[in-house]
C-alpha cells in the first residue's frame, strides 16, 4: 500500500477493530511502524516485532483472550 502511495492506517484500523480476543493480524512494513505500535498498544493490543526479508518489518498485533 505504501509503495503505491496509499495511506494504510484506515485499512489497518478497520482490520484491528474486527479482531476478536485471541485473534491477530500481521502487518508487513518497509520501516518499523513505532507510532502504530504505540497507538495500538495504548488501546490494549499486544505486539511482537520481527525483521522480515530485506528491509521489511513484521509486526504481529493481537488481543489477549478473556
Amino acid at each position: 500500500m505504501i509503495s503505491g502511495g496509499i495511506e494504510p492506517f484506515p485499512f489497518i484500523r478497520d482490520q484491528v477493530d474486527k479482531l476478536k480476543p485471541g485473534n491477530g493480524i500481521i502487518i508487513v512494513a518497509p520501516f518499523l511502524p513505532s507510532p502504530l505500535i504505540e497507538r495500538l498498544g495504548g488501546e490494549g493490543f499486544k505486539s511482537k516485532v520481527e525483521r522480515g526479508a530485506g528491509a521489511d518489518w513484521l509486526v504481529y498485533f493481537w488481543r489477549e483472550s478473556d
